[in-house]
């Protein structure tokens, strides 16, 4: 760890751009699998004068932000890292957040990519110049020079990702809500959620997560769902040894488990063309949902009422169990308020919230 944590400090690469006031071949924005990707790539096409600009102190994008309980990929782990970089011990089929920042930390190190990054350097502005042929990326931070330092690429690669920015719904009463509130994207780990009483507005696929994780502990917890997602079942397990051993000595199997996997992921676009070749997947999602949820009027509520596709799919084994649970509720209704802590819980109007999020709310 102290030669990772060396690596992580170390400045951005001096190129024969740097030093100079001369503009980088390529600028790259992120830290995350597509920045990295794309820092990979420009090594091996044998270009080293580009630089790295990530707004925080280390690599991971998404797996480094999101540490909420249950945090995992919803893609299997042996189609969800660099095909050209696999990773032949995976604990699990679906792998969980720490893995994954483990493993796109060992990527920098193998790839050496630490020497190109530039930490505590946000962007805070891009533009073209026409009449240098450069891009000018503006960024602040603890890793500029000055607070509006301008850097100069001759390309410009994006690859930040949205995932760990909060969307927080814009509802009466909550910046004066006297509980305890935070995004879960912005899991607040030093308070204890056991016994309390909890409102998480939103059902996407960080809910679906989490929400299994805390129902155990708390006093009690309600749901506000304002569309059923699809949900299909997980299929995840630990990865055998005989499997890691297959991976490590016979070529061939771990790409053949990974082309399997793509292949089955991709087939889904022959139902976004076609819906009505969605009905078996769908029936699967009925079936997983029939069997996991008894109580006839509880299904009903978390039962779509579109095709399959139109929003994301997502997978779990274990939110809807958690939403059968004694102290937890589930309201289908729109959000129109936050009230005192005393009394948090929202009412509900006519109409459906237009925006959600999983935010948790306790007192």
């Amino acid at each position: 760890m102290a030669d990772a944590d060396a690596a992580a400090t170390r400045p951005a690469v001096v190129t024969p751009a740097a030093g100079r006031g001369e503009a980088y071949k390529a600028v790259i924005v992120g830290t995350g699998f597509s920045g990295l990707g794309m820092a990979i790539g420009l090594k091996k096409a044998g270009m080293h004068d580009f630089v790295v600009l990530e707004k925080a102190d280390e690599v991971g994008g998404t797996w480094r932000e999101n540490t909420y309980p249950g945090c995992a990929c919803d893609i299997m782990s042996l189609l969800y890292s660099y095909s050209f970089e696999p990773k032949n011990d995976w604990s699990r089929m679906f792998p969980k957040q720490r893995e994954l920042l483990e493993y796109i930390k060992h990527i920098v190190d193998k790839y050496d990519l630490a020497q190109h990054i530039r930490f505590g350097t946000e962007v805070t502005g891009a533009e073209y110049d026409d009449a240098t042929d450069t891009w000018q990326v503006t960024v602040s931070g603890p890793g500029a020079t000055e607070d509006g330092e301008v850097v100069r690429g001759r390309a410009l690669a994006a690859g930040m990702g949205p995932l760990h920015q909060p969307s927080i719904p814009d509802l009466p009463g909550l910046a004066t809500f006297e509980g305890r509130t935070f995004h879960s994207a912005e899991w607040d780990h030093s308070y204890d959620l056991t016994g309390k009483r909890v409102a998480v507005i939103g059902t996407g696929a960080s809910a679906i997560q989490f929400v299994p994780q805390i129902a155990e502990r708390v006093g009690s917890l309600t749901v506000f769902q304002r569309t059923p997602p699809w949900i299909m079942p997980k299929p995840d397990r630990r990865v055998t040894g005989v499997e890691k051993a297959l991976f490590r000595r016979v070529p061939g199997v771990q790409r053949g488990y990974r082309n399997g996997i793509y292949l089955l992921q991709e087939s889904f676009v022959l139902g976004f063309k076609n819906p009505r070749l969605l009905k078996a997947a769908s029936g699967i999602a009925q079936w997983h949902l029939r069997r996991q949820v008894r109580d006839p009027d509880l299904r009903r509520k978390l039962t779509p009422d579109y095709t399959m596709g139109c929003k994301r799919t997502l997978v779990s084994s274990d939110y809807y169990p958690a939403l059968t649970r004694p102290n937890v509720e589930l309201t289908t209704e729109g959000v129109a308020e936050v009230r005192s802590a005393r009394s948090w819980r929202a009412t509900a109007p006519s109409t459906r919230s237009t925006r959600s999020s999983s935010a948790p709310a306790s007192t």
